[in-house]
């Protein structure tokens, strides 16, 4: 078995942040779902953060005593470092130092599964490595010389340069790789788009259970196995947007997205590079927010929630607030639906049906009964009503075929030639 490496966590608290402790939990958590065997926790509380180390320069020494004391490999600080500081904490320490960007990136690195999502990742990461080049070069032997020629640099210098140059080569690439696979994705958007059935998408805390609810989703809706999602109870478990269509009874179909979690201190990097992916939530009818209700901070998770929402461009889209796991809060009364918001477990599925309710009167609420006659000439149309909605009659007349349907208004418009008298 892989020997884990060994890391101390540690932190500056200023009191900005008002989930400062949850967020070293967190940093923990991280640490974990990257494959570390946490030893140790310090903590620094200060008026503000040191330009040079981020934490002060005692307690930078006495990082370096207790991390030599528990014979740690990697120190871990729980916010995004400058370069400086990140080189500054090197050489104070002599131990590799990561922050809390480094450590989701390579979670994010082990988890990609598509090539979209690889390729997203590795353009986060290289980005993240290219303005933090200086700091991963110890040793830079610099000379003297004439400025702007390579010759004159020293062999630090010209590795970075080369490094530097290797990276910008590889993102050029990268976003012309992502190029063509957002035109395939878009493509598919397309082509569910033209069905018409409305798009729910589920958002929310990494781990709150949005996979689990997406799959009881596709156990009671469709009783199809292979088309279920990793569900784990770990930190971002999925990264890849799934869309799954889902026939709930009438010829009321929804296509249900589930889409890559968030968390505290998201890199923006991350959130940059997955914009494309979360185009799913954009575009959707509906929002699913799915929040952890047995977590302490479940509503930090809403802030956090809403925040990537507004950073993604995603804030003006109806709402339901799940709150999952209800069942592990010794509540009496499973589920319990008030207005937008409803109780549940996706484990157990308890609350399923009330929530499938909630979502049909919320997506279908633009949806009318309509009757139509169309000429037998105009079998095409009548084929896309019989196959995109809720066909409640339907007779062979003389004149045509005369269809009694539940479909979207904008079908009332777009074939109102039709509408029979």
């Amino acid at each position: 078995m892989e020997e884990k490496e060994r890391v101390i966590l540690v932190g500056a608290d200023t009191g900005e942040d008002e989930n400062f402790e949850r967020s070293m939990e967190e940093l923990g958590e991280l640490a974990r779902a990257c494959g570390m065997s946490v030893e140790g926790t310090v903590v620094q509380k200060m008026d503000s953060i040191n330009k040079a180390f981020y934490i002060g320069t005692g307690k930078v020494q006495e990082v370096k005593e207790y991390a030599e004391a528990l014979e740690a490999d990697v120190i871990l600080f729980d916010n995004s470092l400058t370069p400086s500081q990140l080189r500054n904490l090197q050489k104070e320490t002599g131990k590799p130092v990561m922050d809390r960007t480094a450590v989701i990136l390579d979670i994010f690195s082990n988890r990609a599964k598509t090539r979209e999502a690889k390729l997203q990742v590795e353009t986060a990461r290289l980005q993240y490595l290219m303005s933090r080049l200086v700091g991963m070069h110890d040793a830079l032997t610099r000379q003297g010389g004439a400025s702007g020629s390579m010759s004159s640099k020293g062999a630090g210098e010209k590795k970075l340069e080369l490094d530097r140059r290797k990276i910008e080569k590889r993102l050029v690439q990268l976003r012309r790789e992502l190029e063509e696979v957002e035109t395939e994705r878009k493509n598919q958007s397309k082509k569910r788009a033209e069905s018409r059935a409305p798009k729910v998408s589920l958002v929310g805390y990494t781990n709150a259970g949005k996979s689990t609810l997406m799959n009881a989703m596709i156990d009671k809706y469709m009783h199809d196995e292979e088309k279920k999602v990793l569900e784990k109870d770990m930190l971002f478990a999925t990264l890849d947007t799934t869309v799954r269509k889902i026939d709930m009874g009438n010829c009321r179909d929804i296509l249900l997205s589930d889409t890559v979690g968030f968390i505290h201190k998201l890199p923006h990097g991350l959130v940059k590079a997955f914009r494309s992916t979360l185009e799913e939530v954009k575009n959707a009818d509906l929002l699913l927010y799915v929040i952890d209700y047995s977590d302490k901070e479940y509503q930090q998770q809403i802030k956090v929630t809403q925040q990537t929402l507004l950073e993604i461009g995603a804030t003006d889209i109806p709402v339901i607030y799940v709150y999952n796991k209800a069942d592990l809060c010794g509540m009496e009364e499973i589920p319990r639906v008030l207005e937008d918001k409803i109780y549940m477990s996706a484990k157990t599925s308890q609350g399923l049906e009330e929530l499938a309710q909630m979502i049909l009167e919320r997506v279908y609420a633009e949806y009318v009964q309509a009757e139509f006659l169309f000429p037998y000439s105009r079998g095409g149309e009548a084929a896309y009503f019989m196959e995109h909605t809720q066909v409640l009659e339907q007779e062979y007349e003389e004149n045509g075929i005369r269809l009694k349907v539940s479909c979207h208004r904008a079908d009332t418009g777009k074939f109102a030639e039709f509408l029979a008298e």
